[in-house]
């Protein structure tokens, strides 16, 4: 992660299917986590095939944490989001025309957000905090 750099456009993609739920929670995370540790790297979060509107469920559980959605409804991934991305996080298989350049990792165990927010968000957490620890 960068300390202090200006970051123009996000330099994390956290990618789920439909950009509406465990996208959006790894996205507000990861954002909170690099706040608190006075990183300038942004991360945003994306649909491989986007749904009309952040899950209630989703929305809910952030609030309940303190937390709102990084995005304001379930975005595309698209090629533009591709330029200045040093890594995706996918929940889901990412289409080939996006696997070029980008460290690509795949959480495909995290639990549905619709079954359980929490187990889902911790699950998050965990991969997150693996995530950070690494990098």
């Amino acid at each position: 992660m960068k300390k202090n750099s200006v970051a123009q456009n996000p330099t994390m993609i956290f990618v789920c299917e439909h950009g509406a739920a465990k996208s959006i929670i790894a996205a507000a995370y990861f954002n909170k986590f690099m706040r608190e540790r006075n990183f300038n790297t942004q991360s945003v979060a994306r649909g491989t095939n986007p749904d009309q509107e952040i899950s209630p469920k989703t929305i809910e559980g952030l609030r309940r944490d303190g937390s709102t959605p990084t995005e304001s409804s379930p975005k595309k991934l698209t090629l533009e989001d591709m330029e200045s991305v040093e890594r995706i996080v996918s929940c889901c298989e990412i289409p080939e025309e996006f696997q070029q350049g980008a460290i690509i990792e795949l959480w495909h165990d995290i639990p549905l957000v619709s079954e359980n927010y929490e187990k889902a968000r911790n699950a998050i957490l965990v991969k997150l905090e693996e995530l950070l620890k690494n990098n």
